[in-house]
């Protein structure tokens, strides 16, 4: 999804960038929540400070596109 936007910006086009974007940060804020089953179900601590980081990125690129 993040090449197809990137590819469309190269070109000039901001046609449907910004559905993509949302479409990402969906799928970002998904895996972010993913990854910290994925520690718990091993037994360790996930690095929350880089989570929630991510978490913030994804997060403004859903509510401000």
């Amino acid at each position: 999804i993040l090449k197809e936007i990137e590819n469309s910006l190269k070109e000039g086009s901001r046609r449907k960038v910004c559905s993509k974007q949302r479409e990402a940060a969906i799928l970002g804020l998904l895996a972010n929540k993913s990854l910290i089953k994925a520690f718990e179900a091993e037994g360790t601590k996930p690095p929350m400070d880089v989570i929630n980081s991510n978490k913030k990125r994804w997060q403004s690129i859903l509510n401000e596109c």
